[in-house]
């Protein structure tokens, strides 16, 4: 049951799979496992879905039940050697105790998320094992649209009523892991995925140490989301951390961006929101946001009780709503029957009436509140112009270098000139008749993407994809080559040789004579095999005894 890598479809004899349009002659490159690698004898692995410096992760297909699933593969960069073609890690003498270290906690983490399956949020982890000299997590593979994509679809933002009930049950999850012990600490629009029953589900799972500064792993952070502690070297993480990622999610979700960077929001910590936006926002939401992007900690909300809290109700008419409770159960012990005034109404109900008219009150005086002076200046009064002064200016600053139409190889080179701009290459390539095998042929970010300082400093991850050149490749001439200049010259047309010999009274022994089937000039598709005919000489002439 020949499977598509890619996608893992059955393919048949196909080389491009016909579903996804995945070139199933390629091979994935070291360090990650070998297409078609068989893990516990059950799962078969295809091609990477993305990788941090913990952990890459798989498409895979369950022979036991005949899913599509998810394999999560714990790679720490730096700590191991894998050669090409080769399963099995080979640790490095010197990683050898912080190897298994981080492989247990790993484990544990992983462990954890598989006894919270009842979390609509959380994905579902279904098998744990070790091989390889390493660990592995098959999860279960969903149809979801990416968080991001769901906002544009959404005219680029949400209304309160619709993110309230797909952001609480996030909390929930947040809430469980601490309970646990371990958190996410990577909460982003870029981990979010919505499913086709329109909840959400939180992705990017991977331990502390990869979500901080200074550990044995080279950390990933998500800028805007990240708070500003996992910046500092080794600084523990709790659920502080993990609310700042939450409310700079949320944040964005209702206004389309994330807040600016930690780094730079330590320098100037207003969070810019259109006056528009904070008119359409309850008052009680805009003041949560604010207290969770706190960026001292000290300031912050403090645990997930209180966050969902100040999310349900606003802080101060909740407070007002308690002691009207305790006022009237007070005045009704100490009142019986409850005396009435002139006007026919109770103290009691004067009172209540009153601390009712009151929250009014303090609930418009808080709208004009933060719209004049929000939050001790957390929130701009104006982002709108904000934004359009800054349009209008060109920018002068860095921006991403170019790199289309280099070879792999020249775009690591010339990307050494700035220690800031790390080169990634894709796990997959694709066809271009614009470029040639082996160069460049998209980057993301792309060339002239504006590079801001809190970037320089994070470092700028460049994604290349490669050209394997045009997909249909023309036969080259090669009657009366050698067998080897035909070979290369094959080769270099993408296509795969096999020879087969026959005599011929015209071309010498070694030579070709031509194509099996075909003839020069015609065009084949990438990856193609193709057998050529090759002379034996001439065929010796039968002599008759003497």
């Amino acid at each position: 049951m020949p499977l598509c890598m890619g996608c893992m479809q059955e393919i048949g004899n196909k080389k491009i799979c016909p579903s996804c349009g995945f070139d199933n002659t390629e091979k994935q490159q070291a360090p990650f496992l070998p297409y078609g690698t068989v893990l516990a004898n059950r799962y078969i692995v295809g091609a990477g879905v993305d990788t941090n410096g913990e952990s890459t992760r798989y498409l895979c297909f369950d022979k036991q039940t005949g899913d599509v699933a998810i394999v999560c593969e714990f790679l720490p960069i730096g700590l191991f050697n894998r050669a090409e073609g080769e399963t099995e890690l080979r640790i490095n003498y010197e990683n050898r105790l912080t190897f298994t270290k981080l492989k247990d906690e790993f484990l544990n983490y992983y462990r954890v998320l598989s006894e919270l399956k009842e979390l609509s949020a959380l994905m579902n982890v279904h098998n744990i094992f070790e091989q390889n000299n390493t660990a592995y997590v098959i999860e279960e593979n969903e149809d979801l649209i990416p968080f991001e994509e769901y906002i544009e679809r959404s005219s680029g933002s949400l209304e309160w009523d619709i993110a309230r009930p797909l952001f609480m049950p996030v909390i929930s999850a947040l809430e469980a892991l601490h309970k646990r012990g371990v958190g996410h600490y990577a909460i982003s629009p870029k981990n979010m995925y919505i499913t086709s029953q329109g909840k959400i589900k939180i992705s990017g799972f991977a331990t502390e140490n990869e979500r901080k500064r200074g550990t044995a792993l080279k950390s990933q952070l998500f800028s805007g989301a990240a708070a500003p502690e996992q910046y500092e070297d080794n600084f523990p993480l709790d659920d502080i951390t993990d609310i700042y990622g939450f409310c700079a999610t949320l944040f964005y979700a209702l206004t389309g961006r994330l807040p600016k960077s930690a780094p730079e929001r330590l320098k100037d910590s207003r969070l810019l929101m259109s006056t528009n936006t904070v008119k359409r926002l309850p008052p009680h939401v805009v003041s949560a946001l604010a207290n969770g992007l706190q960026v001292e900690r000290e300031n912050r909300i403090t645990d997930f009780d209180e966050l969902r809290s100040q999310l349900s109700v606003a802080h101060t008419a909740k407070a007002i709503q308690d002691e009207i409770s305790r006022t009237a159960s007070m005045n009704l012990s100490t009142t019986a029957g409850g005396k009435k005034t002139k006007s026919g109404m109770s103290h009691v109900s004067i009172v209540i009436i009153s601390a009712a008219i009151t929250v009014l009150v303090l609930g418009s005086i808080g709208v004009l509140w933060l719209m004049q002076n929000p939050l001790s200046g957390m929130f701009g009064s104006n982002t709108t112009a904000t934004v359009a002064s800054t349009e209008s200016t060109e920018w002068t600053g860095a921006t991403i270098p170019n790199y289309l139409g280099k070879t792999y190889d020249e775009a690591v080179e010339a990307a050494k000139k700035d220690s800031s701009i790390k080169i990634m290459r894709n796990y997959t390539d694709n066809y271009s008749d614009e470029f040639k095998e082996g160069t460049v042929m998209s980057q993301n970010p792309p060339a002239g993407t504006k590079v801001t300082t809190a970037d320089s400093q994070e470092g700028v991850i460049i994604s290349l994809t490669i050209s394997k050149g045009a997909q249909m490749r023309e036969l080259p001439d090669i009657e009366g080559l050698t067998i080897e200049q035909a070979s290369e010259d094959i080769a270099k047309q993408g296509l795969l040789g096999s020879a087969e010999y026959q005599y011929s009274d015209k071309y010498a022994e070694g030579r070709v004579i031509g194509y099996k089937d075909k003839n020069k000039g015609e065009t084949v598709e990438y990856g193609t095999s193709i057998t050529i005919i090759v002379s034996k000489g001439k065929e010796p002439v039968a002599t008759e005894e003497e």
